[in-house]
């Protein structure tokens, strides 16, 4: 897992949860601008948890960021940060949400690990939250009042698209490392899916990975998938899961990862069998896309955790406050915070930033 990057702490009211998993405590407040409603400052604190996957991953670090940037900026919320231990410790987060209740939040912005914190985030709405997710649809989405994320589909499209273009109809002998093989997690789903769907090869459950044919063609040649690997979004588990798959065919050219950390693992284990392939990724974090440009990575979707945690505070302060509630992109479940392509190996008719672009607003 890339280490925690350091986060400041800004003066104010401190809300402090007691609950036992991994916990980063922020306090923020102040005399920022109310939202479409009005200031609340002086008045009754607004209680709000996010609750990340984990508090280490440059992702969620820097959502915590932008969720205390916001808190501070609309004043009179207690914002407590908390996390599970690491990726699929659903107990932590339902711990995290419990706590929550307990203290009378107005809402909750989460990160779900997976279907099993789907109860407990029933119990919290029942009891009167607002409940947003954050990056990571719920299964189903209506698990929830609303979602910020990315279109997790189109961004493994994007790297998919990419990637069958670099092929130049050479066969594509191809290693898939998602997130879990034992949870089902709408990112993960989304993301394998929607690469397959770039590359141009045929998918058959929308909601499950490693069900397609493994033998095929796409839309330069012809494909081979040798596996479907979970590196659990870390750096280890992308190597160790590289190295499995290298034990089972050792002439894979194409990598996709569920994300940067899995890249630079599974670069790790090519490397240190002498191997090259293209890898894809997602995530645009300061990171991955200085692996972008140094070649590591080909290319990379980029996506927006600050955007997703600020947009979340505003929405809550903002119902907490008598405003209106959020309402869904057109044509789709959630809000579309937003994607896009970094590459530095631009593809005719596909819409791409460069490295040095994507330096520009990355996160991390």
């Amino acid at each position: 897992m890339t280490p925690a990057l350091a986060v400041s702490r800004r003066p104010g009211a401190i809300a402090v949860a007691t609950v036992a998993v991994a916990v980063v405590l922020s306090a923020c407040g102040g005399n920022g601008a109310g939202g479409s409603s009005g200031g609340a400052s002086g008045g009754e604190k607004i209680g709000v948890s996010l609750i990340t996957k984990d508090s280490s991953n440059p992702f969620f670090v820097a959502m915590q960021k932008g969720a205390k940037e916001m808190a501070a900026k609309q004043g009179n919320i207690d914002l407590t940060v908390a996390s599970g231990k690491q990726e699929g410790d659903d107990q932590g987060q339902i711990t995290a949400i419990e706590s929550a209740i307990a203290k009378g939040d107005k809402g909750i912005l989460i990160t779900p690990m997976s279907t099993g914190v789907n109860s407990a985030i029933k119990k919290a709405r029942d009891a009167g939250l607002f409940v947003i997710a954050l990056d990571t649809p719920p299964d189903p989405p209506s698990t929830v009042d609303i979602t910020f994320a990315t279109d997790n589909f189109k961004a493994g499209k994007l790297i998919g698209q990419w990637a069958a273009a670099q092929m130049k109809g050479k066969p594509a002998t191809i290693a898939l490392l998602d997130l879990f093989n034992d949870k089902i997690v709408s990112v993960d789903y989304n993301r394998d899916q929607g690469f397959l769907t770039g590359m141009g090869i045929p998918t058959k459950d929308p909601k499950k990975n490693g069900d397609e044919d493994k033998t095929g063609t796409y839309s330069g040649g012809s494909y081979t998938i040798v596996c479907n690997e979970a590196g659990n979004g870390a750096e280890d588990g992308g190597r160790s899961a590289m190295e499995r798959c290298l034990t089972k065919n050792p002439d894979i050219n194409l990598v996709y990862t569920i994300n940067e950390p899995t890249a630079v693992g599974a670069n790790a284990a090519l490397k240190a069998q002498n191997k090259k392939a293209v890898i894809v990724s997602v995530d645009g974090g300061c990171a991955g896309v200085s692996s972008v440009k140094s070649g590591v990575i080909g290319a990379t979707a980029q996506q927006y955790p600050l955007k997703m945690a600020q947009l979340g505070i505003k929405a809550i302060y903002d119902i907490a406050t008598g405003g209106t509630k959020p309402t869904t992109s057109p044509g789709l479940d959630f809000y579309d915070t937003g994607v896009a392509l970094v590459t530095d190996q631009k593809v005719s008719g596909l819409d791409s930033i460069t490295s040095d672009e994507a330096s520009k607003i990355c996160w991390g």
